[in-house]
């Protein structure tokens, strides 16, 4: 039988999980709400009977688990998950695996989402390119020559977290003015009172504040993601999350302060392209970690 693993998408207003064979297919997936209030204990149990239904043969060898913050370096430990509450240091591979009975490694969302689209989505044909996931909050996932950067702890490579308005709102992080405080789902509402997607409908219906909206948007993006490229000078950025359905009311923005800000050599053939796993990249980038991770290194 293809060997089977379980990959997790751990969010915080829904956990989406799927049994996926080496390939990258999906034999069986579900998504359940995120349990409110999200402590450790109450997810932990949500986790396990959603496993009951997705594997309900205990065909899967392995799990990983994409959780909304940094793991430790060694993929036990949620280190820190800004919208889950009661989330410190929670060891979270150690109580799934007393629990399921095989073994688990985790790591953060937004370098899952960047696993599963560097294996079978965007960021397939470049060795080098970063992943911005615009959701909620915003996350991100570097890769360079091939690999996933995580840094010398395992919490590298939180790009939603960089500064860019130095007297800007405050941020969960304790940073001010980052990145996410201009382009996430809560920075949004805060700018429009609407919701991504509504503004995205508007936009789509040629409403003329929608449209400068988003071109607002892309130039806050634009100035971001310039930080970024002088310091990493990616093949490419991919553009994920909820919020890049609207990529085409923000890339024009978006790509002409990038190029009014970056130097020519700094972007030789960048390619700035939408994320192609929608949805399903966090869980498919979660079994791909626990093939790499758990299933490859027990060969």
């Amino acid at each position: 039988m293809t060997t089977q693993v379980i990959g997790i998408d751990l969010g915080g207003t829904a956990i989406k999980l799927g049994r996926f064979t080496s390939d990258g297919s999906c034999l069986k997936s579900l998504t359940v709400h995120t349990p409110q209030p999200a402590t450790p204990e109450a997810v932990v149990a949500a986790i396990v009977d959603a496993i009951s239904v997705v594997d309900s043969e205990g065909n899967a060898v392995a799990i990983g688990v994409g959780t909304p913050g940094p793991a430790d370096a060694t993929g036990r430990i949620a280190k820190i998950a800004i919208n889950l509450p009661q989330w410190r240091n929670v060891p979270l591979a150690n109580i799934l695996e007393a629990k399921i009975g095989i073994p688990t490694i985790i790591d953060n969302d937004a370098n899952c989402a960047g696993l599963g689209e560097a294996w079978l989505g965007a960021g397939h044909f470049y060795k080098n390119f970063i992943l911005l996931t615009l959701g909620t909050g915003v996350g991100g996932a570097i890769f360079l020559d091939g690999k996933l950067f995580k840094g010398s702890f395992g919490a590298g490579g939180e790009l939603g977290l960089i500064g860019l308005i130095p007297d800007g709102p405050q941020c969960k992080s304790g940073n001010q003015g980052s990145l996410e405080q201009h382009t996430s789902r809560i920075a949004i509402l805060r700018s429009t009172g609407k919701e991504p997607a509504d503004n995205g409908a508007l936009a789509q219906a040629g409403d003329i504040e929608a449209l400068k909206f988003w071109q607002e948007y892309g130039k806050y993006l634009g100035t971001g993601i310039t930080s970024l490229i002088y310091v990493l000078t990616p093949e490419a950025v991919v553009i994920g999350g909820g919020i890049s359905a609207n990529f085409e009311f923000f890339l024009p923005s978006m790509k002409a302060e990038i190029e009014q800000r970056v130097m020519p050599t700094s972007r030789v053939n960048l390619q700035i392209i939408k994320a192609q796993l929608g949805n399903s990249a966090g869980m498919l980038g979660a079994a791909k970690l626990a093939f790499e991770k758990i299933v490859n290194e027990s060969c």
